[in-house]
Parts: structure tokens; C-alpha cells; sequence
């Protein structure tokens, strides 16, 4: 019986140093951006408020235990319906909570402010991949997993080695300039994702019908990784997120690169012959678009974003009473909104590179719905 355990005893001392080798990390991971910086801190903030409040509670209950045992005779205090015990054991956790609560919701309110950003991407979930568009820069693609399944498998043996990374590589990542506050328009093609990348601080559902926003900033270069966090169908746990991100001058050249590789638009269909176009007098403001610019397809491709679903305040398609007193103004003022950007829109909803006659186009196509 006792040679069982010595082995046991041995087995597990034998066993000692290749554990000693493993890594426990049981930290969050290193925060790359401002928001997951300040969540970082919140959180070893309140646990050493947690571990203070542990040791004097505790400290004190032992120390009263050991020094008011019945063995010396120790008799117990009577102070039932004592006020100012009440009173200190009612304010003293009213500020410990009020002082854990004030920096918590600054990081949470900060978290959800996306104002004065730089640059917008539209982040489109789909089972089981996502979209990423950059109105700005006239680019968009989609970001599958790039491992190979017979590699993830090995249902016919072994397949090729695998890298830690293995379920978190993309084909095709998110690159965003350092320096820069990106703000993230998150929705759904399909069934409830989860657009989460730990070290940037993001974990914003994308859900159909709606456009939620996040945003992040991150400071230096590098690459990030995070998961789609919503048990959205079977392919769930291949559903991976990579963020990269270069330096301003990389970025450029990068967007140079991609649009290259972009598709040609669409040819505009020709202009109808010959009417003339409407005298503009001084006094009239700016006209309506002369030529035949398609106001639907400028709607789809860059105002749907907000429109579609009524997002940051921006008037709903098709809402009539949410258009009214814009429409009351008058054309000439929702093309100045449009083109010139107004509260939340930017000039022209993002993407600088779109013609004003596309722009009047697309106001006019709403307006046109509205009335």
C-alpha cells in the first residue's frame, strides 16, 4: 500500500518540471488601443479594491475571533441598533461603490462615443465570413478563414502542421491606419454575430436589420486577432477576425494596391438626348442634378449604411414623417447637408470620391420616396 503511493508521489514529482514549462496566462491579453487600455486598467484597479476589501473583512474577522474567543474569557458586545455602526457600514460601501462606479462608466460612455472619428468601415457579418467595406476609399471585400478544413480535420490522417494561429488566419484582413479613430458600422446579412477582437477592446453584436457602431484606435503596428463571439450556426468556431494595422503611408499604398485590384464600375447609362438644361438664377440656390446620375445605386452602395435603418439620426427611407421638415426646406438645403456633411453625416455620407450629381441623385431618390 505504501509503495502505491511513493509511485503516485514519484509520478508527480517526475511530472513537475515539464509542467513548469507550460504557460498560465491568466491576464487579459495586452491591450492595443485607447478603450482596451483603460478596460485594462478598470479591471486591476477594482481587483486590487476587491483584494483590499478581502484582507480588511477577513483581517478583521479573524483578528475578532482569535482575540474575543470564550477561552479568555471574552464576552460578547451588545450594540444591537447602534446608529453610528449603521450609519458607517452604510456610507463606507456607498463610496466604495461610487468610487468604483464613476471610473467604469467614463470607460463605458467613452467606449460607445464614435464622434470626431477619421475613417469609417462598414462591417457586414455573413454565415460564416464578413464583409468589410470602406466607403471612403471605394474598397470592399470579403474576409474568409484561410486554413485549409482537411488541415483542420485530418479525416484522412495526419495534415499539415499547425501554428497557434491556425483558426484565427484570415485570407484577407482588416487593415486600418495607426493613429487613427476608425469607427465600425457592424450589422448582419443574416443571423446574429459577434464582431470581437479582445485587444482592440470591440465586442459589438451585428444583428440583422440594425447597424450598431464601436470604435477603436490603435497606436502601433501590428496584428490582431479575435472571433466571432455568437453562437451563429455550425461553422461558428471558423468564423475568425484579423485586424492589421500599418502605418498611415502603408495604409495608402494599401488602399492604392486594392482598388487597382477592384472591379470597374459600371458603365452610366447613356444620357437621354437633349432637353435643356433649366436656367439657374442667382437667387434660386443649387440646382438638381442636370445629368442622369443613378440615385439608387449611390443609395445602395454608400447612404444605406444610416437610411436603411434610421442609424445616428439619420431620417429613415421611405419615413415620411421623419423627412417632412426636411423636405420643408427644400431641395437646395439637403443637398448642402448632404454634399457639406451635417451633425453625424459626413460629406457625402463618407466617400469624398463620389460625384456631387450622384450625391443630389441620391437625395433626390429619398426625397422622391418620402413624399
Amino acid at each position: 500500500m505504501h509503495l502505491k503511493h511513493l509511485r503516485a508521489l514519484a509520478a508527480l514529482a517526475a511530472a513537475l518540471p515539464l509542467t513548469a514549462l507550460a504557460t498560465y496566462d491568466v491576464d487579459i491579453l495586452e491591450p492595443a488601443s485607447s478603450t482596451a487600455q483603460e478596460a485594462y486598467n478598470l479591471h486591476w484597479g477594482i481587483m486590487y479594491v476587491c483584494v483590499a476589501i478581502f484582507f480588511i473583512v477577513f483581517g478583521a474577522m479573524f483578528w475578532s475571533i482569535f482575540h474575543h474567543r470564550r477561552s479568555k474569557g471574552a464576552k460578547a458586545a451588545q450594540f444591537h441598533e447602534n446608529t453610528t455602526i449603521e450609519v458607517i457600514w452604510t456610507i463606507v460601501p456607498f463610496i466604495v461603490l461610487i468610487g468604483m462606479a464613476y471610473p467604469a462608466t467614463k470607460t463605458m460612455l467613452e467606449m460607445k462615443d464614435p464622434s470626431g472619428y477619421d475613417m469609417t468601415v462598414k462591417v457586414t457579418a455573413y454565415q460564416w465570413r464578413w464583409q468589410y467595406d470602406y466607403p471612403q476609399d471605394g474598397v470592399s471585400f470579403f474576409s474568409n478563414l484561410s486554413t485549409p478544413r482537411d488541415q483542420i480535420d485530418n479525416y484522412d490522417g495526419a495534415g499539415a502542421a499547425k501554428n497557434d494561429n491556425y483558426l484565427l488566419e484570415v485570407d484577407r484582413p482588416l487593415v486600418v491606419p495607426t493613429g487613427k479613430k476608425v469607427r465600425l458600422l457592424i450589422t448582419s446579412n443574416d443571423v446574429i454575430h459577434g464582431w470581437y477582437v479582445p485587444q482592440l477592446g470591440v465586442n459589438q453584436y451585428g444583428i440583422p436589420g440594425f447597424i450598431k457602431d464601436a470604435w477603436f484606435r490603435i497606436e502601433k503596428p501590428g496584428v490582431y486577432r479575435g472571433q466571432c463571439s455568437q453562437i451563429c450556426g455550425k461553422e461558428h468556431g471558423y468564423m475568425p477576425i484579423v485586424v492589421e494595422a500599418r502605418s498611415p503611408e502603408q495604409y495608402a499604398a494599401w488602399v492604392k494596391d486594392q482598388k487597382a485590384k477592384m472591379p470597374a464600375p459600371a458603365p452610366a447609362p447613356a444620357a437621354a438626348p437633349a432637353e435643356a438644361a433649366p436656367v439657374q438664377t442667382a437667387s434660386a440656390g443649387p440646382a438638381a442634378p442636370a445629368g442622369k446620375a443613378d440615385g439608387k445605386a449611390t443609395f445602395d452602395g454608400t447612404c444605406t449604411a444610416c437610411h436603411s435603418t434610421g442609424a445616428a439620426g439619420a431620417p429613415k427611407f421611405g419615413d415620411k414623417a421623419a423627412w417632412a421638415p426636411r423636405l420643408a426646406k427644400g431641395l437646395p438645403a439637403l443637398y448642402n447637408s448632404a454634399l457639406h456633411g451635417k451633425n453625424a453625416m459626413p460629406p457625402k455620407g463618407g466617400n469624398p470620391a463620389l460625384p456631387d450629381e450622384a450625391v443630389k441623385a441620391a437625395v433626390d431618390y429619398m426625397a422622391a420616396a418620402a413624399k
